[in-house]
């Protein structure tokens, strides 16, 4: 079994630790300059050194007696509930007290906002009997040491994107072998079914995403073939579905620049930007999905599984009337690409007919196709996944 200083660049932090890295964090303007860019935008515009001022005083307040993980964690679950209680009209799960109680889990999701979608899996775990997840975490979104030390206090452990060649197979080696080491050690873990965002609304699952899983217990003494390895791992898809994505306007922006001049280019704040609407924008009601694990048989490949967790995330996506209606008003210019709303035995309130149509009006005529597509992309993935598992 791999040993936990294996680990030491990656792994979250450990009780032993809190208490120095608090003490790092608690004087750091930069940190109470960000954090208060995020709780409290408005008034940070407004009035920044007032707003920095408040979210000082209350985070020295609730971490300087901080000593454990679990105990950060507390803190964090309470901002996690205001948030929800601010953004999110009705939170709705199924599948979590079907899971097995004594066994550690790696779920797999599909992947809508940057901090939003494992924070809700973790919180709706915390609830449960399950306990709360570490978090895989692109290197990318680490671009401060303090962002780094937050995230390894919240149960994140590091994916190391940014390296190539030799260093990144050593890298996803190394990765591997840590969500092994965490599951094998009982404890929950979540990753996304694929690098980046589902911008365009299509969650597909990325097979090198199985590749990298299998790694860890593909060499030394183990040696496992890869459905060995990926048993080993008790996987559990996730379905995560928003009614709305407070990032939708930058994210048709986005593939609207990428439709018309073949790329887009990032700026240094464009990840904050899309993490802070994330936080503290309306998300409408949200719907998590709790699946069933993934063991595949010998003779199994990495496509044929990241098929076999697609069809669980797919099938079991709640669709919600702003993406039926995304999905008429695409069936009015052309009718030829699913049944109509009737057929499909739906019906909408009048209030969210008006709730979509202002959201909808409000932008930019060259975005609202892809507006439109991001939103309707679910009942279509849903209608053909299924008619082809019917077939």
């Amino acid at each position: 079994m791999a040993l936990i200083e294996e680990f030491e660049d990656i792994r979250p932090y450990r009780d032993h630790e809190v208490a120095d890295v608090l003490q790092d964090l608690l004087s750091n303007d930069e940190f109470f300059e960000a954090i208060a860019r995020f709780q409290a935008p408005r008034l940070k515009k407004v009035l920044p050194k007032l707003a920095k001022k408040k979210v000082e005083k209350a985070l020295k307040k609730h971490l300087k007696e901080i000593n454990s993980i679990s105990e950060f964690q507390l803190v964090i679950a309470k901002y996690m509930q205001k948030i929800i209680d601010g953004t999110v009209d009705v939170l709705h799960e199924i599948g979590l007290a079907e899971l097995p109680q004594d066994t550690p889990h790696l779920f797999i999701s599909n992947h809508r906002d940057i901090v939003m979608d494992p924070a809700l899996v973790s919180y709706l775990l915390r609830l449960s009997v399950h306990g709360t997840m570490e978090i895989a975490i692109g290197d990318n979104l680490l671009k401060k040491e303090y962002i780094s030390d937050l995230m390894r206090l919240n149960k994140s452990f590091i994916v190391k994107r940014s390296m190539q060649g030799r260093e990144k197979l050593e890298a996803l080696i190394t990765l591997s072998k840590y969500i092994h080491f965490s599951i094998e050690n009982g404890n929950n873990a979540w990753i996304a079914q694929r690098e980046g965002r589902a911008k365009d609304g299509l969650d597909k699952t990325d097979p090198t995403i199985i590749k990298m899983l299998s790694m860890g217990k593909r060499s030394g003494d183990d040696k496992l073939s890869l459905p060995e390895a990926i048993c080993r791992l008790h996987i559990i898809p996730v379905s995560i579905s928003y009614e709305y994505n407070p990032c939708d306007e930058l994210i048709a922006q986005e593939l609207y620049e990428i439709a018309s001049n073949g790329s887009f280019v990032k700026d240094n704040r464009s990840d904050i930007i899309s993490i802070s609407k994330g936080l503290n924008e309306n998300k409408g009601n949200v719907h998590i999905a709790y699946g069933t694990e993934i063991c595949p048989d010998e003779g199994d490949n990495q496509v044929t599984i990241a098929h076999a967790i697609d069809k669980q995330i797919i099938l079991n996506y709640f669709l919600h009337p702003s993406n039926y209606l995304a999905y008429r008003r695409l069936r009015n210019v052309n009718p030829t690409i699913g049944p109509s709303l009737k057929d499909l035995n739906v019906s909408i309130s009048d209030e969210k007919e008006v709730e979509f149509k202002m959201r909808y009006e409000n932008l930019e005529d060259n975005l609202k196709p892809f507006f439109l597509q991001m939103y309707a992309n679910p009942v279509l993935n849903k209608f053909r996944f299924s008619m082809d598992y019917d077939s």
